[in-house]
């Protein structure tokens, strides 16, 4: 059985830095899959702008080479991909200068449709960009504008941000993106919780142990190294990603699945975590750096020698994290990421703490706490772990075993990426997957004291071998509170 696929009014999609790398890998493939879809109706168009002096046809050229290298062959039909080339125009602009703006305006008309403009740029561009458009008057109407991370490298960066795009657009109007809200298992996350009587009386202090969140990357700079470097894995990985995630794990039930009933949750659990600072740092916080080593089964390099210098930014971190409410109170969060690592993968394992008598002697075995391991990505699925009898003759023997559902074999269906879905959100003006300017800033005030702490007191990066679990002092970390971290699903 599959959903039934609703398709939104017309709306006119503008796409600064329409030729650049996002666009390229995930916004046009996941707008031609949206049509595939059959989610767009006439006359929706689609709009690249930067700095590159293309005309339509060669901007289209650009598109379909994305799409051909970024969808999968069995999901290209050539007739839907001409018919999703022709919405496509090209308009080229400096965001600097506002050259172009006013031929960007002559392209968009006197349309009456919802106008998003997606700034996949740097962050640097954004207040520029919101500038020219109230300039040109294209904020006017019932516009939304989309901001990728990162939102600022701190609170004070954060905040002049947030102002330059206040400036123009209201906050109901302004749609921070966090591609990992988009992901099929995260909103399942919500769906365990909220749609099943079976967690949510267990889900607190009295019944779950601890919490790891653990987003494991094999890949090592890429084309990233510019930005890599000056952010590291603390403003990269944990501001966004991992307390967004930390934040649907916890968060109260909310009123409803009203963005800002959702968004109100999130917040006081940002609110409540507890602050890491000055001498807590070295005990709760690991930060790492990865040396040559192998992955994929081959030799790679270190990163200091794929960055061509020496440095101190962290390309790992392990951060023991509190939250100081009546639900949570004792209740440890390992928060682990980081690049070369040994394995691809991104999880959340709930650990339920263990029963308080057994009733089973020494015969039977170890009797194992539940476990409840949601994975976002690759393989996407849950699992529950149980206690159960070993099946047959020969007395009472327990076995842990999971009750396993993976996504691929339970749904016939192909799971969108997430940022068909997010995209298409932008379009219905629903901000229920988006950040919220306090939630983005609320993040910022607990990760500053963090960094502010390395820098002090000379928190160096420990090495840790490319194609492992990262350095001693991670395993450390979890393991002298008597714990261990949860490798595989």
């Amino acid at each position: 059985m599959t959903s039934q696929i609703i398709p939104v009014d017309p709306f006119d999609f503008i796409i600064f830095g329409g030729t650049g790398d996002l666009a390229e890998r995930k916004l046009l493939p996941a707008l031609y899959q949206r049509q595939m879809a059959g989610q767009f109706s006439e006359p929706t168009r689609i709009i690249g702008a930067s700095r590159s002096s293309l005309s339509d046809d060669e901007y289209r050229e650009f598109a379909r080479k994305a799409i051909t290298e970024h969808v999968k062959p069995d999901e290209i039909v050539n007739g839907e991909l001409d018919s999703f080339l022709a919405r496509l125009s090209y308009v080229p602009v400096d965001a600097k200068s506002g050259e172009g703006f006013e031929r960007l305006k002559e392209a968009i008309g006197d349309s009456t449709a919802v106008r998003a403009f997606y700034l996949a740029v740097a962050p640097g561009l954004f207040g520029d960009i919101a500038g020219h458009l109230a300039k040109h008057g294209l904020n006017e109407g019932d516009p939304r504008i989309v901001v990728e991370k990162p939102i600022g490298r701190d609170l004070a960066s954060a905040r002049a941000l947030n102002d330059a795009i206040g400036c123009v657009f209201n906050e109901q109007q302004i749609f921070r993106i966090d591609h990992y809200l988009g992901k099929e298992t995260v909103q399942n996350l919500m769906a365990l919780r909220f749609a099943n009587t079976l967690y949510e009386p267990l889900w607190n202090s009295a019944h779950i142990d601890h919490v790891q969140i653990t987003v494991a990357e094999t890949v090592g700079l890429e084309d990233r190294v510019s930005y890599y470097d000056k952010a590291g894995a603390l403003r990269d990985m944990v501001q966004n990603h991992m307390l967004q995630l930390l934040c649907l794990m916890a968060m109260e039930p909310p009123s409803s699945m009203d963005a800002d009933a959702v968004r109100d949750e999130k917040l006081k659990i940002l609110r409540s975590l507890k602050r890491i600072n000055g001498n807590e740092a070295p005990k709760l916080t690991v930060r790492g750096q990865y040396k040559a080593g192998a992955s994929a089964g081959g030799a790679v390099k270190g990163y200091a020698e794929e960055l061509g210098n020496d440095s101190d930014t962290e390309t790992f971190v392990a951060i023991k994290a509190e939250i100081a409410n009546w639900r949570w109170a004792g209740v440890p969060f390992y928060l682990r990421t980081g690049k070369r690592l040994a394995e691809r993968v991104s999880e959340i394992c709930i650990q339920f703490k263990p029963v308080p008598h057994s009733i089973f002697d020494d015969s039977a075995g170890v009797v194992t706490a539940n476990q409840l391991v949601i994975r976002l990505q690759p393989d996407e699925g849950v699992k529950q772990w149980i206690m159960i009898k070993d099946p047959g003759p020969g007395g009472m023997r327990l076995r842990h075993v999971p009750l396993d559902m993976s996504f691929a074999d339970a749904f016939e269906v192909r799971n969108p990426d997430a940022y068909e879905r997010l995209i298409m959100d932008v379009v219905r003006g629903n901000q229920t997957l988006f950040m919220r300017r306090d939630e983005v800033e609320a993040a910022w005030q607990w990760i500053d004291p963090i960094q502010a702490s390395w820098e002090e007191n000379r928190h160096t990066v420990q090495g840790y071998t490319a194609g492992t679990w990262g350095p001693s002092a991670s395993i450390a970390l979890i393991e002298r509170d008597g714990r261990t971290w949860h490798e595989s699903m």
